[in-house]
């Protein structure tokens, strides 16, 4: 396979970078923008490439081989039918749908029409994450048992200044922050079984959660905490741990992830690791080995492109599929009505 034409839908935030990373691959060609917005012209004209106001233009022109969606989240579900009704593989930026029926009607599309379809977690696609299954699979921590999470971090006033939707239902760290982590941890502990959440918004007052606190049970029987805000001056989150965004100020003395087995722990993303020098005898008694592990730190945007090549030529199954997509969803909208009922929610 020779160029491979891609169109970004969205000039946004994540929808310029998609543009970066595609303009940074030379056996890859950005050939159109699409944004109705007026801001997206000087996006386009920056990139050298032409800017259509609608999906439909681009389907009808066949400009393209494959398409990037990063669109607003409503618009997700429909754009992705349309694709996958013209035959284009599709990069899907999370979250894939914006309810549970949604994403459950396209991966119906999906699987009826055999789609190629990958859903935008690029995490993911990190090294670290890579690296931490492979801890978790090799048995080194013994039979995992627990994990704790978090996604602690201040949004200043004009995040919500810029976009009062943020203040509204649906706009808080459930549905924006969370969903990332959701998947993290069903990668690293498997699929969850059950959750409880109790919320507040006592530090803002704004009608949408600021902090949660979150407890999940996976089916593989390990149980897990998780505690997120927006309004807590910490670096325990993703962002300011994993050095994954050069936005964002990066502290390694602190993690966001601890898993936790029968003969050790594993800090993420630090790496470091601490078991028992004899595998055949656990106690709280008994010292650690401590250890960090080394890892090539890439960008996993740069990764998660690489790979959707590789599904758009048929050499890979998407790392990340509408039925992760789905699963992160359920998870999110089951986190969101517990946290509103004050009462756990199954996931059976």
């Amino acid at each position: 396979m020779g160029m491979i034409r891609i169109a970004v839908v969205g000039a946004g935030l994540i929808g310029r970078e998609h543009m970066r990373v595609i303009q940074d691959q030379s056996q890859l060609q950005l050939v159109a923008v699409v944004d109705p917005a007026p801001q997206a012209r000087p996006v386009a004209e920056q990139a050298r490439v032409p800017l259509l106001a609608s999906l439909e233009e681009l389907l009808q022109k066949k400009m393209a081989d494959a398409v990037v969606l990063a669109s607003p989240n409503a618009l997700h579900v429909p754009q992705a039918l349309q694709c996958i009704e013209a035959g284009l593989p599709v990069l899907l930026e999370k979250p894939m749908a914006t309810t549970v029926e949604e994403a459950r009607h396209l991966l119906e599309a999906v699987t009826r029409r055999g789609a190629k379809l990958l859903v935008g977690h690029h995490r993911a696609h990190n090294p670290i994450m890579a690296r931490a299954r492979d801890v978790v699979a090799g048995g080194s921590l013994g039979r995992l048992v627990a994990v704790m999470g978090s996604a602690l971090f201040f949004k200043p006033e004009e995040y919500f200044a810029q976009g009062p939707w943020r203040t509204q239902p649906g706009g808080g760290p459930i549905q924006i922050n969370l969903i990332h982590d959701v998947h993290n941890l069903r990668m690293l502990c498997g699929e969850v079984q059950a959750v409880q959440a109790m919320a507040s918004h006592a530090v803002r007052g704004f009608a949408v959660e600021d902090t949660v606190a979150v407890g999940l049970r996976f089916e593989s029987g390990v149980l897990g905490t998780f505690m997120l805000s927006d309004t807590a001056a910490s670096a325990r989150s993703w962002e300011q741990t994993s050095r994954e965004n050069k936005a964002y100020p990066s502290y390694d003395d602190e993690d966001c992830y601890i898993l936790t087995g029968t003969l050790g722990s594993l800090s993420l993303p630090s790496m470091r690791i601490k078991t028992y020098a004899n595998t055949q005898q656990s106690s709280w008694m008994l010292p650690f080995e401590e250890s960090r592990l080394t890892l090539e730190r890439q960008d996993p945007l740069v990764l998660q492109m690489a790979h959707f090549v590789r599904i758009i030529q048929g050499h890979a199954s998407p790392l990340v599929s509408a039925y992760d997509g789905l699963q992160n969803q359920r998870v999110v909208e089951a986190i969101s009505r517990c946290a509103a009922s004050q009462q756990g929610v199954s996931l059976a």
